[in-house]
């Protein structure tokens, strides 16, 4: 039998919720097997299967050297006899035929398939899923997608490889293989490439780990591109000199940030009449993301509340990318819609209680919560009908801090309806999320703070900005005749809150071509939270530096909020 340290693996994968379990491992000719085998059927069958399976590739093999003999040799008999075959506990045990094949393969045991021994590995760490992004720039991190069974991310190994720079000669350093690689200076699950690798592609090699020292088989993925270079200065890289470490532990770094969503920024009418100053390039996803990626990692955020996601940008870029740098994503789209809200929190500091999303229209029309709000609209059908008709939705979060468990907080996050003379329908949408919330925030879980982010649409001077903050807005205000006399609806409301915004009345935080004004908020609950500081936007040169937002140094059309706040 082969020397013990350098056994060959048979892989088990076993799962309780599945029936049958795999079996994988390599027959001394060389030949790879892969059996599923019921997990209540008896070993001795599965071993008997195997038996079968080893004597047909020793049969193969006699036939070949069958041929390999001189001609007019007496033939052999090129039918091999199965090789016995046993499994042994890991104490050396042979273990009994009748035992079921889920308690039978254990981590460690050996397989004896005639003089050849397999180590058995059951459930071993392994990859499922390795993805590099399609744009890499130099300067910015590249986050691969990592998927993996039995293993987690932050455990795995990571080794990142460039290729090598082609000969004086013009001809590429190449083996026949392929492009011949060198190890790069990176060892961690994020790599940012410097200005010297431009041009060329990079690989990365993963090996699956579970945090208890196992390992699975390592995978590899090339990119599909070369590094390009990246834009120099961006908008953002002033931001970053004041959140380069996350706050400390009484306090909670908090980003409300409409990203643009890929549906909207890559349309005719959007590269030709919104942002016809913005260069094509700078609008393409990939781009934008780079961009995203670097700006969100180096806000050392502890919760970010998005507006805007695309669910495809939600699983494959911003989930990998913050999951690196510590950060759990929860994702809520639109109703009938491509994209939605997101909510990071940071997993250190917070854990999730419990999650309370709502869609706007359904919830007025099928929560009791909501009946008198909903009686009252009912008197106005025009309005109730452009109410109901909208696709926005409420992304409500119950977060606990893991160092203090007596702390917990509810994040709200929401997009509200964005037409310029909404300012009724926005009234309505805000009512029902402040309701809610105060069912949330004080009924579920009594007098806990409340943090409510969001791209509220609603300029400092509008019904819905003076509502939220003041806790009330009278019947006569004039936003409740937003869209005309036809489309009033007149209705005192109120709510229990004292909220502030934290970031302030900035000038504006949307800069576009035709418009720019403030409509993005991080409202707090006065009453427990207080405002450490705010992290200052870009300079006004710099945000109208090419024109207007997006640009080539800005991933959006808003800014985002950033603010350290404190418990009272």
């Amino acid at each position: 039998p082969a020397a013990r340290g350098a056994m060959e693996r048979a892989v088990v994968r076993c799962v309780p919720s599945e029936p049958k379990l795999s079996l994988r491992f390599v027959l001394p000719d060389g030949s790879a097997r892969h059996m599923q085998r019921d997990q209540a059927e008896p070993l001795g069958r599965a071993l008997a299967r195997i038996a079968t399976n080893a004597a047909k590739g020793r049969g193969k093999v006699a036939k070949k050297r069958e041929k390999a003999r001189a001609e007019g040799s007496p033939a052999g008999d090129a039918v091999a006899a199965a090789p016995a075959v046993r499994l042994f506990s890991r104490d050396g045990e042979a273990v009994a035929e009748e035992v079921p094949n889920g308690a039978a393969w254990q981590d460690g045991a050996v397989l004896q398939i005639g003089e050849a021994q397999y180590r058995v590995e059951r459930n071993p760490p392994a990859l499922t899923e390795l993805q590099l992004p399609r744009s890499l720039l130099a300067g910015f991190p590249v986050c691969p997608k990592v998927s993996a069974e039995f293993a987690a991310p932050r455990h795995c190994l990571f080794r990142w490889y460039r290729e090598q720079r082609p000969a004086a000669g013009g001809e590429a350093a190449a083996g026949a293989d392929g492009p011949a690689w060198v190890e790069a200076a990176g060892a961690e699950r994020v790599f940012t490439p410097c200005n010297a690798l431009v041009g060329l592609r990079l690989k990365l090699r993963c090996t699956p780990g579970d945090g208890a020292q196992r390992y699975g088989l390592p995978r590899e993925v090339e990119s599909s591109g070369p590094v390009e270079a990246g834009p120099g200065a961006c908008t953002f890289d002033s931001r970053h000199l004041y959140t380069k470490k996350v706050c400390g532990e009484g306090s909670i770094r908090a980003v409300s940030y409409n990203i643009l969503a890929d549906t909207y920024a890559q349309t005719e009418f959007s590269r030709t009449v919104l942002y016809p100053y913005c260069a094509p390039y700078a609008l393409e996803l990939d781009y934008r993301q780079n961009l995203l990626k670097k700006e969100l990692a180096g806000y050392s955020a502890d919760l970010i509340c998005l507006q805007e996601v695309d669910k495809s940008v939600f699983v494959d870029s911003l989930t990998p990318a913050l999951d690196a740098f510590g950060l759990e994503g929860l994702f809520r789209i639109k109703e009938k819609q491509h994209e939605g809200l997101a909510t990071f929190y940071r997993r250190d500091k917070f854990s999730l209680l419990s999650q309370h999303d709502i869609p706007f229209s359904g919830a007025l029309v099928s929560d009791p919560l909501h009946k008198e709000l909903c009686d009252k609209l009912a008197t106005y059908p025009l309005v109730q009908e452009k109410v109901l008709q909208r696709s926005s939705v409420l992304q409500v979060s119950v977060l606990q801090s893991t160092t203090d468990p007596s702390r917990k907080i509810c994040v709200a996050n929401t997009h509200l309806y964005w037409h310029p003379k909404g300012g009724n329908i926005r009234l309505i949408q805000v009512a029902v999320a402040l309701s809610h919330i105060k069912h949330v925030a004080c009924d579920l879980y009594p007098s806990i703070p409340i943090i409510f982010c969001g791209d509220f649409n609603s300029t400092p001077s509008s019904g819905t900005y003076s509502f939220i903050n003041s806790g009330a807005i009278a019947e006569d205000h004039e936003d409740w005749v937003s869209n005309g006399e036809e489309e009033k609806c007149n209705m005192p409301l109120s709510h229990p809150f004292k909220l502030l915004s934290a970031c302030g009345e900035p000038a504006y935080t949307n800069y576009v071509g035709g418009f720019h004004g403030c409509l993005d908020y991080i409202f707090i609950d006065r009453n427990t939270l207080e405002v450490e500081q705010v992290i200052p936007l870009p300079s006004h040169e710099e945000v109208t530096s090419h024109q207007a937002l997006p640009s080539v140094s800005h991933p959006s059309d808003h800014i985002a909020l950033i603010c350290d706040l404190k418990w009272k």
